[in-house]
Formats: structure tokens, sequence, C-alpha cells
């Protein structure tokens, strides 16, 4: 049995991702039971705009309160999936201003803040929005 992909049987997830700056690093977020941190944010639910599953994402993970009016797109990113084999990952990365102080909450196992030369910590979505941010 081959292990290689067959890229005809590759699927795509969509996502959201919140990209929050300070610092020169990157506010990232790691979900219980994985090795790699994420951009907070996750997949949309049935009816839902990318910025409505970002607003519900962020309040899930983090506790903060996105200002709804502030979210500006900043890219969508293209990377394999973490840990999931022939799955690719299309992600809406969004910058946008919060409301409260970031607290690890729902499935995150932890929080914190990375730069450029970390990003092998990462999962390969968030190693390519740290290669795109400029400040960093």
């Amino acid at each position: 049995m081959s292990s290689e992909v067959d890229m005809t049987q590759q699927r795509t997830l969509d996502s959201v991702g919140w990209i929050s700056c300070e610092g020169g690093r990157l506010l990232v977020v790691r979900t219980k039971g994985r090795d790699a941190f994420y951009l907070p944010g996750g997949k949309l639910e049935p009816g839902e705009s990318p910025e409505e599953a970002l607003v519900r994402e962020v309040r899930e993970e983090l506790g903060l309160k996105l200002q709804s009016s502030t979210l500006v797109h900043f890219g969508t990113v293209s990377a394999p999936a973490h840990a999931q084999p022939g799955v690719q990952l299309s992600m809406r990365c969004f910058t946008g201003e919060a409301d409260g102080v970031p607290q690890v909450g729902g499935e995150i196992a932890e929080m914190g803040w990375v730069s450029k030369e970390q990003s092998d910590l990462c999962a390969p979505a968030v190693r390519e929005v740290l290669r795109l941010l400029p400040d960093l």
C-alpha cells in the first residue's frame, strides 16, 4: 500500500482565523490533544458568515468580544491541514479589535504569543500567516 496522498481525493476545510499581534508576536492557541499552535478561530457553522463564525469562535476560545465593525479581511491562506493527511485548509484571516483580556476557554489547552522564529511550533497555515506579516 502506498503512503502517497492521492490529490484527487484531497478535500478542503474552510475556516476563519483572527490575527492579533502585540510586541512583534502573534497570538496563537493550542487545542487540547494537539501538538501545534493555531490562530484563534475555526470552522463556520451552517448559515454563518465568516465574520459571525470568527466572533463566535474567539468568544468560545478566549472569552473576547470581537468588535464586528473593526474586522478587516487580511487575506486567505491555503496550507495542508495539520495532522489531517489529504486535507487542505483554506483559512480566511481577519484583523480587528477585541474587548476583554484573552483567557483560555472551551477546548483550548493553552495560548501564547509567537514570533517568526518560533514558527516551528505552529500549524502550516499559521506558519504561512507569520511569513506574510510584515511587522513580525
